[in-house]
């Protein structure tokens, strides 16, 4: 069982406490959040032109979305006049289909991979190894969570639960020599001596995409670390995959957005490397694959061009929002079970994975609104993660004894009489729970008294206190 199935198997309560209960994560995961806050801050403070460039990458993506068919239509004559050749995929078991027989066909024994979320998205790691194609990772990071045997637990540090100690002990045994300290450089050459002749040597190297050029059939990879270019450059054939939703229409929209993308994620104002890369090698070029390959996946997009979370298709991947999510810092992205962590995760993982089975992640929320307002493209996700909360119910997803509760209070609520009457005798019922002034435990409400004591509440409703003020006041002369 692969890492993101073995923790959908876990109920989010069980994964949460288990989180929670790690005071390691919790370092990692503040030292780097809190890290990402801080530049982005810094960054869009020296951007003053930052919110109009917000406005305008949301219009980008609107009308793109809006476009869909068009823009995809005219990316695909356009890649395809280049020398590269388009597929199309409308779920991830196609996805996974294509690629695989185009490793087969090529008779690859070993391919590179770069950092991409759609590449967990549809399961390339597991289909890859099912194949018996051995994998490769170019980014660091991802080459750390492959020895783990884990899922990336951040779309862009996806390696950022784990310390520096617990990396050392990963690389004494996978590297042949071990490092010889455990010190960020030496680790770093203990990986680079590990696999640089992977990397000159694979038959293929598989790239996701920041950014599908309409106009000009281009694709675009963003990275720190130029881990893209050895998956793009060196081998015979380069396979791209990407979601169709990553269509912009011209080389200056993908900027704009890059603006956006870059200071949003990590608090830089451009990344060390921004590539497009237009069709295989040409007569006369130096380097480039032989065949480009462009793999267009859906896996639920159009469906959501239908209905209330359409919205969701401007996403940049940024990772802004679970940067600023007090429950993504202090759960990290383990926690909430599928490939997409944090707010952007809850909401589409209930379009990948189904909502019965990931009810709770739109509940994994306070609401609190920081995710929207840090979005580069405006993207309003405590609205979003609303809605499925209010599917969860019309579908009736929620454990009875949450429905008989609120139907309870529903019934009450309809009511001011009855209402006045329950409030009355349950401020006196509370209180007999309370000692020395606080409520340690509540039956019915063990999540809350659990890790909090609540006060003690009055003796009288807050009606029945103003009535008696007002009364008070009255009978003054």
């Amino acid at each position: 069982m692969s890492a993101p199935e073995a923790s959908v198997q876990v109920s989010f309560k069980n994964r949460a406490k288990t989180a929670l209960a790690d005071r390691t994560l919790k370092i990692a995961i503040d030292r780097t959040t809190g890290t990402a806050e801080a530049k982005r801050a810094v960054a869009v403070a020296a951007f003053p032109e930052f919110q109009a460039a917000r406005a305008r990458g949301r219009a980008i993506k609107d009308h793109v979305i809006a476009h869909l068919d068009h823009y995809l239509e005219q990316f695909e004559r356009n890649a395809t006049a280049s020398g590269a050749t388009v597929h199309w995929a409308s779920d991830d078991a196609e996805a996974r289909a294509i690629i695989t027989r185009i490793c087969l066909d090529a008779k690859a024994k070993l391919v590179t991979r770069s950092k991409s979320m759609l590449g967990e998205e549809i399961g390339l790691p597991h289909a890859l190894a099912d194949a018996g194609i051995e994998r490769v990772e170019t980014d660091l990071a991802e080459h750390i969570i492959q020895l783990a045997g884990e899922a990336p637990s951040h779309i862009v540090w996806p390696a950022m639960h784990r310390t520096r100690e617990q990396v050392a002990e990963l690389f004494e045994i996978a590297h042949h020599p071990p490092p010889s300290a455990d010190d960020p450089a030496t680790m770093v050459q203990s990986a680079r001596r590990e696999l640089r002749a992977k990397f000159l040597g694979a038959d293929i190297g598989i790239s996701g995409s920041n950014f599908l050029v309409a106009d000009t059939g281009a694709t675009c990879t963003v990275t720190n670390e130029g881990n893209a270019e050895l998956t793009t450059t060196p081998p015979r054939i380069h396979i791209v995959t990407a979601g169709i939703e990553k269509i912009v229409p011209t080389t200056a929209h993908a900027l704009s957005l890059l603006r956006l993308l870059v200071r949003s994620a990590t608090g830089g104002e451009l990344t060390q490397y921004t590539t497009f890369h237009c069709g295989p090698k040409r007569p006369g070029d130096a380097d480039g694959p032989e065949e480009m390959h462009i793999v267009l996946v859906d896996n639920g997009r159009t469906r959501m061009l239908d209905n209330e979370f359409r919205e969701m298709l401007r996403c940049i991947r940024c990772g802004a929002c679970m940067n600023h999510c007090v429950v993504y810092r202090q759960i990290g992205g383990h926690a909430y079970g599928g490939t997409y962590p944090g707010p952007m995760g809850s909401v589409l993982t209930p379009v990948l994975n189904g909502l019965a089975g990931s009810r709770d992640l739109p509940n994994a929320c306070t609401m609190n609104g920081r995710c929207a307002e840090v979005c580069p493209v405006e993207i309003p996700i405590p609205t979003l993660l609303r809605a499925w909360r209010i599917r969860s119910w019309r579908e009736k997803l929620e454990p009875g004894s949450l429905r008989v509760g609120i139907g309870i209070w529903a019934v009450l609520a309809r009511r001011p009489g009855l209402y006045g009457l329950a409030s009355r005798v349950g401020v006196r019922a509370l209180r007999l729970f309370g000692k020395g002034g606080w409520i340690a435990r509540l039956p019915l409400a063990g999540g809350w008294t659990a890790h909090r004591d609540l006060p003690r509440p009055a003796g009288r409703t807050f009606m029945e206190q103003y009535r008696a003020q007002q009364a008070h006041k009255g009978s003054r002369p």
